[in-house]
């Protein structure tokens, strides 16, 4: 049961970071100098970097959500 729960938590810190790289690889592509008054600053980096783990975690907390809600779909038959 803890190797199954260690396992658990293994898999959730890598797709979490995953996530976390895939939503910064996506937010390179955004033109933030439109909204920004400093877009090559420290402040619009650290945007980036906030905006980045908010959307990676909540993207890999729906994937989760999912893959735990598809296994208890087997409980029902």
């Amino acid at each position: 049961m803890s190797f199954s729960l260690g396992l658990t938590a293994i898999v959730n810190i890598v797709l979490t970071l995953a996530g976390i790289a895939l939503c910064w690889w996506a937010l390179q592509s955004v033109k933030f100098d439109l909204f920004l008054s400093n877009p090559q600053g420290v402040q619009a980096k650290v945007l980036i970097i906030i905006l980045s783990i908010v959307l990676g975690h909540g993207i890999t907390r729906f994937l989760s959500d999912y893959a735990g809600w598809s296994q208890m779909l087997t409980q029902l038959f």
